[in-house]
């Protein structure tokens, strides 16, 4: 399940990445780095494949990286969920996971919502009208779930869409020529194919332009998208796309056949996934441990800022908003005694007070 971030006391370097979710617990927490696939309404691609494709009129985020091993041995750990995969290496791509496993990684990411339906007995079903989050156009996924696998247009414009151009480019690394194949690396315009094996999540080659990485060679990645676009069967063929480490530069085009005859239940060693998200809640004002609520840990993070990092109109955007969502995050710090808004406004005051006079003073030798 999702779990907040450790705050660390008087530290203003609250998570290792802005825009990373953390998972699990213990030895058993990692991150989930996402990127913010923007332009709402974009045009549709009318030379790819799929024909019309990759067009979402919403904002979303996708996983910059590919899943890697030690991800799903920390939710099987933790969630008892039994994924099998290859052993290639922590850091590598999680393969020989099966479309329901990949699912059920993505499930319990978001808790006690889940994307997708199981029964009692581990079988996947299609979401019902009389189920909350029922959404018509799509009967996989549940709409109240913020973690799920990406669509096929989802996935199709992270890889090939330029934001600033308003273009689709040929290969998923922002250009219209075969990137270099390398085994490893981050360089611009490179990716992992026709290699002898997967290189870890981080160093399968350049980004599109979006910041997504492997999304072209690497591992062939699943899309949640059935292969008849129509997402009304159990049982039928998933889509997957991108190429793998094994395949030539042709795969990773975005006119290149979209693979779409495997079977949910397929454990190929080449195969794996990458998590999509919805697009993340506009930033809460005085936040600046970044927990989604406005507390006294708020203000110390402030207090350690004041004059440097945050000023006066910092510590009045704290006072206004002081309480905001700490309803949901008091079970998570019911132990700790919060400060009352007076005792913590009067001493930001004192300590602002105190910093203005010490910058104001005049040194004499």
């Amino acid at each position: 399940m999702k779990t907040a971030t450790t705050f660390v006391l008087f530290s203003l370097a609250i998570s290792s990445a802005a825009n990373a979710d953390t998972f699990g617990s213990g030895s058993n927490i990692f991150d989930i780095e996402f990127v913010t696939i923007g332009n709402p309404g974009n045009v549709a691609d009318t030379t790819g494949d799929p024909n019309p494709g990759g067009k979402v009129d919403y904002t979303y985020r996708i996983g910059k990286f590919e899943v890697s091993e030690q991800m799903i041995t920390k939710a099987n750990t933790l969630g008892g969920l039994g994924i099998t995969k290859n052993s290639r290496g922590p850091d590598k791509p999680a393969t020989e996971v099966s479309w329901f496993e990949a699912a059920k990684f993505v499930n319990w990411l978001n808790g006690s919502t889940p994307a997708y339906k199981f029964d009692i007995g581990g079988n996947f079903q299609l979401w019902q009208s009389g189920d909350a989050g029922y959404d018509p156009n799509n009967l996989y996924r549940n709409s109240l779930a913020t973690y799920f696998l990406p669509s096929v247009d989802e996935w199709y414009k992270a890889a090939y869409y330029d934001p600033n151009g308003s273009v689709y480019y040929d290969y998923p690394t922002g250009s219209d020529s075969a990137p270099t194949a390398v085994a490893s690396g981050t360089a611009a315009d490179t990716a992992v194919w026709n290699q002898t094996g997967p290189a870890d999540i981080t160093q399968a080659g350049g980004l599109s332009p979006y910041g997504t990485m492997g999304q072209g060679g690497n591992v062939w990645e699943w899309e949640e998208t059935e292969g008849d676009y129509l997402n009304d069967s159990t049982s039928s063929a998933r889509g997957v796309r991108g190429g793998d480490w094994l395949q030539f530069a042709p795969t990773l085009l975005r006119s290149s056949i979209r693979f779409n005859h495997n079977g949910p239940s397929i454990e190929a060693s080449n195969f794996g996934f990458r998590v999509a998200s919805i697009a993340e809640s506009p930033p809460i004002d005085a936040d600046f441990d970044n927990d989604g609520d406005v507390d006294g840990f708020d203000f110390l993070v402030l207090q350690q800022g004041l004059g440097t990092i945050y000023d006066a109109d910092d510590l009045t955007d704290w006072e206004n908003n002081y309480g905001f969502g700490t309803v949901a995050a008091a079970t998570a710090a019911s132990s700790i005694p919060e400060p009352t808004t007076s005792a913590l406004a009067l001493a930001a005051l004192c300590y602002l007070a105190i910093h203005r006079r010490l910058a104001n003073a005049t040194y004499r030798p």
